[in-house]
């Protein structure tokens, strides 16, 4: 089956989001709440073992601070966090200081103009995206996206399938039409449990370490003209850079078929 589409993960994957934005964006929260909690960037990492922010900071509470009591039903305590957070995170975004990560715009325009389709299967907020979307890559960017499947859509978070399987059905495309492009081990756990059998790693400021052995491909950056990506597992075949021809080969590899 020929490529359709590529469904892009958000925060590592289009742009390095975790350990200077969403991590600090939690701390600012943490301190409106008058709380004394701080998450180094050691310890963020371990805590991006959970996926979902919400979840993230109800794993916290559980592991580090057991006997917190927060004085009010805990979801509604979590949630209030949670929009705090979000809420320094879209200013953040807003003053330009998380830029998309070099060589995402060149790849998506590719695939844009021969009529790949683009869609983005994450856990981070809807509005977090389009944020992010809009202050690093321009205003009409979120339009290129034919499908954002985002934040609590899903019950189930990343590594359930569930975010990648809302995506394929607002697509209307089967697995094996579409790449993922993920920078995470539980990204590429819920590309995969999704039978999307084509999955692009790139890796990220905290995700270089896990284990990425059953992924199509593993890279340290997306690369371009006169910066080439560097090779971490399987092949790119001779390309310096992923771009669009890289893609289509890998997942003709990956699905046993013929490049057209």
């Amino acid at each position: 089956m020929d490529l359709a589409a590529l469904i892009f993960d958000v925060d590592g994957t289009l742009a390095d989001t975790e350990r200077d934005g969403h991590r600090p964006a939690f701390n600012a929260a943490f301190a409106d709440a008058g709380l004394d909690w701080s998450w180094s960037v050691e310890l963020y990492g371990q805590l991006l073992e959970v996926t979902g922010g919400k979840e993230r900071i109800r794993y916290y509470m559980e592991r580090f601070r057991p006997d917190f009591e927060p004085g009010q039903d805990l979801a509604g305590f979590i949630a209030d966090l949670h929009r705090r957070k979000t809420e320094h995170y879209l200013r953040m975004l807003r003053a330009g200081a998380i830029p998309l990560r070099p060589g995402v715009l060149r790849l998506l325009r590719e695939a844009r103009d021969v009529g790949i389709r683009l869609a983005i299967a994450t856990t981070t907020t809807p509005g977090n995206v389009t944020a992010l979307l809009e202050c690093s890559g321009g205003p009409d960017l979120p339009s290129w996206f034919e499908v954002i499947a985002a934040g609590d859509i899903v019950p189930a978070k990343k590594p359930s399938p569930d975010i990648y399987q809302a995506a394929l059905d607002q697509l209307g495309l089967p697995a094996d039409a579409c790449v993922a492009v993920e920078d995470s081990a539980n990204g590429l756990r819920s590309a995969l449990a999704a039978d999307i059998r084509t999955v692009l790693v790139v890796v990220s400021s905290y995700t270089q370490r896990e284990d990425f052995s059953s992924a199509t491909l593993v890279v340290d950056e997306f690369g371009g003209p006169g910066a080439p990506a560097h090779v971490l597992h399987g092949t790119m075949d001779g390309a310096d850079y992923v771009d669009l021809a890289a893609l289509r080969a890998l997942h003709s590899r990956a699905c046993g078929t013929a490049i057209r």
